[in-house]
């Protein structure tokens, strides 16, 4: 028997957040099949949630995880993602890191400094690791432009840009689904 492909989808700030991200949940564990056991913890969720929240729940869930992790994260909850693996080792054995409409903090992009990366750090981090954008044009929640912001940080990056589908990006994740498919094929067989 085999064992299930862990993912772990790390959803958006601001209330409402963890029901509207269920949709994008449904979406990709319908896409990625029996395989895969997306995992969906309830993030904090206040908008004045500081890292230190995020990050302890993020370590918590990871802790628990054993084997090969893939790594979601959408708007904010992306932005937490790469904040916690630019300062913490990490345990768990990643195969892939998937951020969805990722805000850009620091420098043109949005102004916390709490969220800004140790660019450095995150970039050498990162380099090991396939790295995905996803980011519709007509995003009206973060702009589109800092997904370019993005690009340029994390150069190795495969960036995926998208027309008409919103911050959510019209709950379908079927893209992510098929880039994680398609990695799982190259590193996990």
């Amino acid at each position: 028997m085999s064992v299930k492909k862990q993912v772990l989808f790390v959803q958006g700030a601001g209330e409402g957040a963890y029901e509207e991200d269920a949709e994008l949940v449904k979406s990709l564990r319908d896409a990625l099949g029996t395989d895969y056991n997306v995992l969906y913890p309830k993030m904090p969720e206040q908008e004045n949630s500081g890292y230190e929240a995020w990050k302890a729940q993020i370590s918590k869930e990871l802790t628990a995880l054993d084997g090969k992790v893939i790594l979601v994260g959408h708007s904010v909850g992306s932005s937490m993602v790469l904040k916690y693996l630019s300062e913490e080792r990490v345990e768990a054995s990643l195969v892939g890191i998937f951020l969805i409409a990722a805000p850009y903090w620091g420098a043109g992009g949005w102004q916390v400094d709490e969220f800004t990366l140790d660019e450095d750090h995150a970039s050498k981090l990162l380099k090991a690791l396939p790295v995905f954008f996803y980011h519709s044009r007509d995003d009206d929640v973060v702009p589109f432009a800092h997904l370019a912001m993005h690009a340029e940080k994390f150069p190795q990056a495969t960036i995926r840009e998208f027309d008409g589908r919103g911050h959510q990006l019209n709950n379908d994740l079927s893209e992510v689904a098929a880039d994680i498919a398609s990695l799982q094929r190259l590193r996990l067989s």
